[in-house]
């Protein structure tokens, strides 16, 4: 209904014909129309649309409140959020300040709200009209208190007279204000106990239960829960009823294969790599840091109940491509091009967003689990390379006594002189990312000589910043 359409009154509410609805019929009904219509239904969500995208699609036909399980960086709390956009565009309430809550004007459910429609002349009661973006609220368990999300007895009012038992009494908390809308609660395992107990008597009864004084009102809300695995399943953190009366459990997980990882990696990092200072990203810079990830959420080093988020890919991209820029800044190339070097300062992006596995680390420092990790990663993307393209031949050209010195402040152009001495063993590490700029081809080196390495062909040392490759 257009703005300017809306009527503002319950009298031209009801002549207008519109009708009454549950958020998850409302939901369903929207649903459904998107899901004909052939329109995105969850915009931004890449890897699910045969796993988790039909689970959460069922839940919503079934009327379902849902649980979202899965690790951190699964994209759990967007795609509570995207549910929203199946909510109408804004649904008229009685515009009372006495009522505390968006009551329905056809059916309400507080007190004053059906003593208003009851008692005043229709067209005296007024209509204001709640918009999409309003309706969603979401929690983070840890902290969160009973009076917050469920409400509390206001001392004032009973002072003023007001039984407890008496609905007036309340202080409502966030769940009875969204009301009509939907609420999300984050890390529901973190919840306190009694907390928990308020929320299963929500889901069971759609009522109010505070300091053992029910409130017998029908709360028509959509729950979400998110959880990680790890903490959801262990006994004790999340009490038997609440965990029966979660309508759907929808479970979540990393992307399927790298190619996904990488599509998320580009899309949520939001760079332009074009402007004043452009940045030329070769495909096996990509596959390295999305594998370094891959990597660390198998690593031995790892605690893997933690998970390894997205954000840790996203994190280091933007750390890649902010050092290749810097020094196409600094040294006049254009584009700029991120080479292994650039790696080397993925630390400041990496550390923290690691959880170590004290059994499995043997004291190691996370510094040294992520070169270790960094280390395997280079070597996976190398060796489906060198199958490829094959680079025995470079070998042999450290055979005679070369040494290569690289470093992420190097111009490309010193690159190119060191490779004068050897053009036809090096034109086959130019396979692996075809091009004639220079910036490119010392990216392509700096690959293909951190490969060997990793491959134990050749050492490496290091200092003030710049690496030397010579044969062992």
């Amino acid at each position: 209904m257009p703005h300017a359409d809306r009527p503002a009154n319950l009298h031209d509410l009801r002549q207008a014909g519109w009708r009454s609805k549950t958020v998850k019929q409302e939901m369903r009904d929207n649903f459904l129309r998107m899901l004909k219509s052939g329109t995105e239904l969850y915009p931004g969500i890449v890897g699910y649309d045969s796993t988790v995208i039909p689970e959460i699609n069922l839940a919503l036909l079934a009327g379902h409140d849902m649980l979202f399980l899965g690790e951190k960086g699964q994209g759990k709390s967007r795609l509570m959020r995207l549910l929203a956009r199946f909510l109408d565009e804004a649904i008229p309430y009685l515009d009372d300040p006495r009522i505390p809550l968006h009551d329905d004007p056809l059916r309400p459910i507080t007190k004053v709200g059906r003593e208003l429609v009851q008692a005043v002349d229709p067209r005296q009661v007024p209509i204001a009209w709640w918009p999409r973006d309003q309706r969603y609220a979401e929690r983070l368990a840890p902290g969160t208190k009973f009076a917050d999300i469920i409400g509390e007895i206001d001392p004032a009012k009973l002072a003023g007279g007001v039984s407890m038992a008496d609905e007036d009494a309340l202080h409502f908390g966030l769940i009875p204000r969204m009301h009509r809308g939907i609420f999300a609660m984050n890390e529901i395992p973190e919840l306190d106990e009694l907390v928990q107990v308020g929320l299963f008597n929500i889901l069971e009864e759609r009522d109010v239960q505070i300091r053992g004084y029910p409130v017998k009102f029908d709360i028509d809300v959509l729950i979400l829960f998110s959880a990680n695995p790890a903490t959801y399943n262990r006994s004790g953190k999340v009490i038997p009823q609440l965990k029966d009366r979660v309508g759907a459990l929808i479970q979540t997980h990393y992307p399927l294969d790298r190619e996904l990882g990488i599509e998320i990696m580009e899309q949520e990092a939001g760079l332009d790599l074009d402007g004043e200072f452009p940045v030329l990203v070769p495909p096996f810079m990509k596959e390295i840091v999305e594998q370094i990830t891959i990597c660390a959420r198998k690593s031995k080093f790892v605690d893997q109940a933690s998970g390894v988020s997205a954000r840790f890919s996203i994190a280091n991209y933007r750390t890649m491509v902010a050092s290749a820029r810097h020094r196409g800044v600094r040294l006049g190339e254009r584009p700029a091009v991120p080479r292994i070097s650039d790696l080397g300062h993925l630390f400041s992006s990496s550390l923290g967003k690691l959880e170590l596995d004290l059994m499995g680390s043997h004291q190691m420092s996370e510094r040294q689990v992520l070169e270790a990790i960094q280390a395997e990663a280079i070597k996976t993307v190398f060796d489906e390379y060198v199958t490829r393209h094959g680079l025995d031949e470079i070998v042999d050209v450290f055979g005679k006594g070369v040494k290569i010195e690289v470093g992420d402040l190097l111009p490309s152009q010193h690159y190119a002189e060191r490779l004068r001495r050897v053009p036809k063993a090096w034109e086959k590490a130019f396979e692996v990312n075809p091009s004639e700029d220079l910036a490119v081809r010392a990216s392509c080196m700096e690959f293909v000589l951190a490969g060997l390495y990793s491959a134990d062909r050749i050492s490496r040392s290091a200092r003030h910043g710049r690496i030397t490759y010579e044969l062992r």
